[in-house]
């Protein structure tokens, strides 16, 4: 569910959504790089898939490694509704699932485009 204080932002900008993840070391045989890559790819193919994804972006961080996140997802949706609709929509559901297994981290952050 989203926040209260939603209710009182211009519902006609649209929306980005951002999240960054620290990728497990190893997982499943896999090396960090490799999980990041698999991430991505998954991450890209839900555009197809999910109508309400206006846009979509996915970077694998390339320096100081120790101290950022690995992944980083932006996604630009009409409205908050999209956004939910999106982050109910059983494609999505299944990469949560996935990113639960591969991840020690994570960070969020949802805002309008002015």
């Amino acid at each position: 569910m989203l926040p209260s204080m939603i209710k009182c932002i211009n519902i006609k900008n649209m929306i980005k959504h951002i999240v960054m993840w620290t990728i497990k070391d190893e997982h499943n045989g896999q090396k960090k790089d490799e999980i990041a890559y698999d991430l991505k790819k998954k991450l890209l193919d839900l555009k197809p898939k999910i109508p309400e994804i206006k846009d979509i972006e996915v970077g694998i961080n390339s320096i100081n490694h120790k101290k950022n996140h690995d992944v980083i997802l932006i996604t630009k949706f009409n409205n908050f509704d999209d956004l939910k609709s999106y982050s109910t929509h059983p494609e999505h559901l299944k990469i949560i699932d996935f990113v639960k297994s591969i991840t020690t981290g994570r960070a969020a952050v949802d805002f309008t485009i002015d």
